[in-house]
């Protein structure tokens, strides 16, 4: 059986900052023949950024989803041995990001994968905090209900302290302020928070500060894309 390739392809974290993307993921989608992407209209204009003349109609196009139909399609599209990227709607595919189910499809049907290194607000974040990147973990979104997400921030900051390990997580932009007034009330004045936001873009702020000093400087925001990283003392 004909076996295809797998390229987990990156995109912008900010949309105009197409300098964070390395010349070779041009190489790559340009080596492709099939395309699945989370949002088809961002996918497609994120490649005419990338290559104004590119022919976008080229390429056979599907939704990136976890219905068992498009993972058929994925399935069939290997078995004929064609060249497929995977495109992230920000960031990497498969990292906080739809991908990970095509990626193990794509193991168990012995084809090849290959990650492509661009811009990943996980890692950058951890990158800039100044905290322990020997020991860390990603945790995704934190609970929405406030008495769910009290709890958690407690847990979380118990289990740095003990293990010395960087808490890392993100929440919807537009729920930011709530996420960072329930950090303020709930962790010890000593632990530190590394706020990154707006990453790769001109408005790019990182800082890391403890709990108590972000009290007396508690910064905005609403609808701005960030990643925490906490580390308890």
């Amino acid at each position: 059986m004909a076996k295809g390739i797998v390229y987990l392809i990156p995109s912008l974290l900010d949309e105009e900052n197409t300098e964070s993307i390395p010349a070779y993921i041009l190489t790559a989608i340009n080596d492709c023949e099939v395309l699945f992407a989370e949002n088809l209209r961002t996918a497609r204009r994120y490649l005419k950024k990338l290559q104004k003349d590119i022919v976008i109609d080229r390429y056979e196009w599907h939704t990136l989803s976890d219905e068992p139909p498009i993972h058929g399609i994925f399935l069939q599209k290997l078995k004929e041995g064609k060249k497929i990227g995977i495109i992230s709607e920000a960031g990497c595919p498969g990292v906080a990001d739809p991908g990970q189910t095509f990626v193990a499809i794509a193991h168990e049907n012995n084809a090849t994968v290959k990650p492509l290194a661009g811009p990943n607000a996980i890692l950058m974040a951890l990158m800039a905090s100044g905290m322990n990147g020997q020991r860390f973990q990603f945790l995704g979104y934190l609970p929405i209900r406030d008495h769910e997400r009290d709890r958690m921030i407690k847990e979380i900051e118990a289990e740095s302290y003990k293990k010395n390990c960087t808490q890392i997580f993100i929440e919807t932009p537009y729920r930011n302020n709530q996420l960072l007034d329930a950090l303020l009330k709930n962790c010890k004045t000593t632990t530190q928070l590394c706020i990154a936001a707006a990453l790769t873009s001109p408005e790019e702020k990182i800082q890391t500060l403890t709990i108590g000093q972000w009290k007396q400087q508690k910064p905005e925001l609403n609808k701005i894309p960030s990643t925490f990283c906490l580390l308890a003392r």
